[in-house]
C-alpha cells in the first residue's frame, strides 16, 4: 500500500504540502501553453529543453535573471495576480534580446507565506502569458512557502531565461557618429522605479481604484500595474532585416544609465526632449512627487521601454518593419561625438 503524500506535522508548521500539489496541477494547463520545443516534465526534477543545435554553426547561450520589485506591492494590495508575471518574463527576455538572442526557455521562482493554490496559478498564469508573448517554452520552476518569514498574502516572484544566438550575429556597439536611435515605446511604469512610485502616491493609504482624471479616467492601480512590454517578436524581425548597432533594455536608470551601455566609447547620442513621447503617467508622478526633470530621466523609462539604433538609411526600413509587427517605433536621437545621454530642451 502505498501511503498518501500528506503531513499533518508540516502542515501544523505551516506549510500545507498538499496546496502545492493543488498548485501544479492548477498550473499544468498554463504550462502547456508555452511548449515550443519543450519537452512537458511537469512535476520532474528538471525542465527539459532540446537545444536547436542544427540551426546553428556558433551557438552562443545568453542568460537573463530578474524579479519584478516592488511592483509586486500593487498586486498584493490590489488582490491582483494574473498581470505581474508578464512583467517578471519581460525584464529578462528584454534583457537578453539586447544581444540578438532569442529566448528559448524560461523558468520562474515563486517565495510565498502561504501557498493558496489559485493565487499561484494565477502568477503563473501571467507568467505563461509572458513566455508565449516571447515565444519561450516554460519549462520549470519552483514555489516555496515561507511561514513565519513573510506575511501570508505576501510573495516574491523572480525568473530566469537562457536564449541563444548565432555568434557572428550578436549586436555589438558597433554605432557611430551620425547613427539613429530609434524609440520602442513602453506600455507605462514597466517594472522600475516602484519604491518611488509608491512613496509618491502613498500606495498604503490611497484609492488604488479610483479614476484619475490626468488618466483619462483610467485608476492609478490600473495604470501602475500594466505589465511591462514585450519586444522579443519585433526586435527578432527587425535583426533577419537590418544590420542592428545596439539595442538598449530601458530600465532602473532610465535613459542616461542604460542607453549608453548599447554605445561604444568616445560616442553619446543627443535627444530632443519635445521628441521623447511621454505616457501622462509620468507627468502625475513629476507633479505629485515634485520630482526634477532629470531625475525622472534617471529612474523611469518615460515611455521609451527599448532603444535599437541603426545606420540614418536603415531608419525608415526599420520603422516600417517594426511596425509591421505592432511596434510604432520612431526617431529618438542621433548618435553623436561624446559620451552619455545629451538631452536637449
Amino acid at each position: 500500500m502505498i501511503e498518501n503524500s500528506y503531513s499533518e506535522s508540516y502542515k501544523k508548521a505551516g506549510v500545507d504540502i498538499t496546496a502545492g500539489y493543488k498548485s501544479v496541477e492548477l498550473m499544468k494547463g498554463h504550462i502547456r501553453r508555452t511548449l515550443t520545443e519543450g519537452l512537458e516534465n511537469v512535476g520532474g526534477f528538471g525542465g527539459l529543453f532540446p537545444f536547436p543545435a542544427a540551426d546553428f554553426k556558433e551557438p552562443v547561450l545568453v542568460s537573463g535573471t530578474d524579479g519584478v520589485g516592488t511592483k509586486l506591492r500593487l498586486a498584493i494590495l490590489m488582490d491582483k495576480h494574473d498581470t505581474i508575471g508578464i512583467d517578471c518574463v519581460a525584464m529578462c527576455v528584454n534583457d537578453v534580446i539586447c544581444c540578438g538572442a532569442r529566448p528559448l526557455f524560461f523558468l520562474d521562482y515563486i517565495a510565498c507565506g502561504k501557498n493558496i493554490p489559485e493565487k499561484i496559478a494565477a502568477i503563473v498564469g501571467g507568467v505563461a502569458e509572458g513566455c508565449v508573448q516571447a515565444g519561450c517554452a516554460l519549462i520549470g520552476g519552483e514555489t516555496a512557502e515561507h511561514p513565519g518569514l513573510m506575511p501570508e498574502r505576501d510573495y516574491d516572484l523572480a525568473g530566469f531565461t537562457v536564449g541563444v544566438v548565432e555568434k557572428s550575429n550578436m549586436v555589438d556597439k558597433t554605432a557611430k557618429a551620425g547613427d539613429v536611435m530609434l524609440a520602442l515605446p513602453s506600455s507605462g511604469v514597466h517594472s522600475n522605479g516602484f519604491s518611488l512610485v509608491r512613496k509618491v502616491f502613498d500606495i498604503e493609504h490611497c484609492d488604488l481604484a479610483a479614476p484619475v482624471k490626468e488618466l483619462g479616467g483610467k485608476s492609478l492601480g490600473e495604470a501602475l500595474l500594466t505589465p511591462t512590454k514585450i519586444y522579443v517578436k519585433p526586435v527578432l524581425a527587425l535583426l533577419k532585416e537590418v544590420k542592428v548597432k545596439g539595442i538598449s533594455h530601458i530600465t532602473g536608470g532610465g535613459f542616461f544609465e542604460n542607453m549608453p551601455r548599447s554605445l561604444p566609447d568616445g560616442l553619446g547620442v543627443k535627444i530632443e526632449r519635445k521628441d521623447v513621447r511621454t505616457p501622462a503617467i509620468f507627468s502625475l508622478i513629476r507633479e505629485r512627487g515634485n520630482i526634477s526633470e532629470h531625475d525622472m530621466f534617471n529612474t523611469f523609462n518615460m515611455g521609451v521601454g527599448m532603444s535599437v539604433t541603426v545606420a540614418r538609411e536603415d531608419v525608415e526600413k526599420s520603422l516600417a518593419i517594426l511596425k509591421e509587427n505592432g511596434e510604432e517605433a520612431y526617431v529618438l536621437g542621433e548618435i553623436v561625438k561624446g559620451n552619455g545621454v545629451e538631452l536637449v530642451k
